[in-house]
């Protein structure tokens, strides 16, 4: 990992609830709402924009674990700011708290945990599936 990320460090992505980010299954639409599972992704988007200037060129961030409550729901076209701020670097991992919000309203809230690690290390670990 290059030098330099620390705590308190911050990457903020705004996005808007489009139809393709509906709680689903099966491809059938439950709800016509932001899903939970948009939100995972999002929360750990966020949190990889942070690590990406700081990964070396044979270096990769991997998602270790990933714990989150979605609060409230968001429909279509809302306008969402989800928010990850660096709160430990231990060696080659970082931890980020990571908030949604809806104009405003906190609608989800979690962490992210990343593991950078040598590319070849990642490769190894698939290798062995």
């Amino acid at each position: 990992m290059r030098p330099g990320l620390k705590i308190g460090d911050q990457a903020e992505l705004k996005i808007i609830v489009t139809p393709d980010m509906f709680a689903q299954f099966d491809g059938k639409v439950v709800h016509r709402a932001y899903s939970t599972v948009s939100m995972i992704y999002h929360m750990e988007w966020v949190s990889r924009m942070i690590i990406l200037p700081f990964l070396e060129e044979d270096e990769e961030g991997m998602g270790a674990a990933v714990s989150a409550k979605h609060l409230a729901p968001s429909a279509e076209g809302a306008e969402l700011v989800i928010l990850a701020i660096v709160n430990e670097v231990k060696g080659s991992h970082v931890i980020t708290e990571v908030t949604v919000s809806n104009r405003g309203k906190l609608i989800g809230m979690g962490e992210v945990k990343q593991i950078l690690l040598p590319k070849s290390k990642i490769a190894s670990l698939l290798e062995d599936d």
